[in-house]
């Protein structure tokens, strides 16, 4: 049996613990306060909000989904009135995606939510676990860190089928 020095003990807890935790995240999300979002669309408004003016592409790598589906999940932002989607005006089929503050306020309610329910389960645990899950995640941002929209050229192309007026 492999020491807990090896990476592969690492990587086989990762794959057993985060699945678990994602599943109680996406089941608090779907109750209470924070039932607004689904949690591709709170994932889809987190990435917006962090890199305004992305394009469709960088938002359908960043939450594992494909073009047409992520366009779908941002034409319900848009008609909720939680995100825009701005064509530009030399090429209708580039777009940048924007949340609007509506979908700001709906964003930071959701993410309170979360918050408040993950305290909780932290709050289960004691000092000395609470301050290893934080060093966990500290090293964890290292290993894993977040890709940056800005990387690429901050548009796509948009199949004609998808234009807007």
């Amino acid at each position: 049996m492999p020491s807990k020095s090896q990476p592969s003990e690492p990587a086989r807890e990762l794959l057993d613990v985060v699945p678990v935790v994602m599943r109680e995240i996406r089941s608090q999300m779907r109750s209470g306060a924070s039932k607004v979002l689904t949690v591709p669309q709170f994932r889809a408004l987190s990435f917006v909000s962090r890199n305004s003016g992305s394009p469709l592409s960088d938002l359908a790598a960043h939450i594992g989904l494909t073009l047409p589906s992520t366009s779908r999940l941002v034409d319900g932002l848009i008609t909720r009135g939680l995100m825009t989607r701005e064509e530009q005006p030399l090429d209708r089929r580039r777009v940048r995606l924007a949340v609007t503050k509506h979908g700001r306020s709906i964003l930071n309610a959701s993410r309170a939510g979360t918050l408040s329910y993950l305290s909780g389960k932290m709050n289960e645990i004691g000092d000395v676990d609470r301050l290893t899950v934080v060093r966990a995640m500290e090293v964890l941002r290292k290993v894993f860190p977040p890709k940056s929209a800005q990387a690429g050229t901050g548009e796509i192309r948009q199949s004609s089928s998808k234009r807007r007026e």
